[in-house]
């Protein structure tokens, strides 16, 4: 049988399919790259999060086991403790030492490369605020790895304390991240 010179059959592969192959491939390689990026980006702020629930939990605890001396823990939401904040230095009683702890642990004391403190959030920093009928409102706050939306005003503690510069896109608290819990203390 003879062959048509029009029927020939095509042996392997062109350039053009190669290229279009390597494409396909390089978008999709770059797209596993962004992924990447955000998942570190989401596992850090998971991070940072469970670092503050911890030490919201730990001042709460405190709040709550000298509770005879609840307001001697009080701070404000323009003196928190933590982040560039120098630590209570006065350890004579049980809630002066709970607090130097406490901003100690905000700073990262918990963990440290040469003399930088890296274990906790970033910019870390506490406030015990009285809410009045022996309720605390106790408030831990970071910096967020990006913008999101900024907690309710009706939270005060780092409010303005992690805007970036003029080019940044952490305005108006959109990187503030807190954790708030209210401790309770029972008139007996």
């Amino acid at each position: 049988m003879k062959r048509s010179s029009g029927s020939r059959r095509q042996r392997g592969v062109s350039l053009i399919e190669v290229m279009v192959t390597i494409l396909i491939l390089s978008i999709g390689l770059l797209g596993v790259a962004g992924l990447q990026s955000r998942l570190q980006m989401s596992e850090m702020e998971a991070y940072q999060r469970s670092q503050a629930l911890l030490l919201l939990n730990d001042m709460a605890n405190r709040v709550a086991t000298n509770r005879n001396r609840a307001a001697d823990y009080e701070t404000t939401s323009a003196t928190p403790l933590g982040a560039a904040m120098t630590c209570p230095s006065a350890l004579s009683t049980r809630q002066e030492i709970d607090r130097a702890e406490w901003c100690q642990a905000l700073q990262g004391a918990a963990e440290s490369i040469g003399n930088a403190k890296m274990g906790a959030m970033i910019g870390g920093r506490g406030c015990v605020e009285s809410l009045g009928s022996g309720e605390y409102l106790i408030t831990v706050a970071w910096q967020g790895m990006g913008p999101i939306s900024a907690p309710p005003a009706s939270v005060a503690c780092g409010a303005g304390e992690y805007d970036g510069g003029t080019d940044s896109a952490c305005t108006n608290d959109l990187c503030r991240r807190v954790v708030t819990t209210i401790v309770r203390i029972a008139d007996l």
